[in-house]
């Protein structure tokens, strides 16, 4: 009986020092509050335009740290998050492809669904075939006005311009 519990007491231990080791639960590579996001369209500039123009809240800008203008691509990452009184903000964001891997060129909020304070159900881009090589963004965000509404389909486009439109989808 002694046996059997230094045997107990040595296995729980041991699942302990284990658990120890692999960390916190906690350290998670994407934050809890983004509920949706999808990657999708390009863009390309030749270094010295503006990031997405809008007038952001709190902007995040990769700029050319030489100052030297040098050619520019990449594709839009679309994401919502969950706010604490469970409406959703929905950010746009400019990824660019660097030698060194994607990097944040710009993020910014779109206003037009913060101004909706939606539930979000879904966003959805245009395709399923990955990264297009074409100027612009087509995706359609989900979203309730009421949590026990049926959703509605949003449509956001980037144009070849970078000029961004947020409306309701038409069908």
């Amino acid at each position: 009986m002694a046996m059997r519990r230094i045997l107990m007491t040595s296995l729980l231990l041991a699942g302990w020092s284990i658990a120890a080791a692999a960390g916190p639960a906690q350290d998670a590579l994407l934050p809890a509050s983004v509920i949706f996001a999808t990657s999708t369209g390009y863009w390309e500039d030749d270094g010295n335009a503006p990031a997405v123009e809008r007038v952001p809240t709190s902007a995040e800008s990769v700029a050319n740290p030489e100052g030297k203008a040098a050619q520019r691509h990449g594709y839009y990452k679309l994401f919502a998050v969950r706010q604490p009184d469970r409406t959703s903000k929905i950010y746009l964001q400019q990824i660019a492809q660097t030698e060194t891997g994607p990097a944040i060129a710009s993020t910014i909020e779109l206003q037009e669904f913060s101004d909706l304070k939606p539930y979000v159900t879904d966003i959805r881009p245009e395709n399923s075939n990955g990264i297009i090589k074409e100027p612009g963004l087509f995706a359609t965000v989900y979203l309730k006005t009421d949590p026990a509404a049926e959703p509605d389909g949003w449509t956001v486009l980037i144009d070849e311009f970078g000029d961004i439109t947020v409306e309701k989808a038409t069908n």
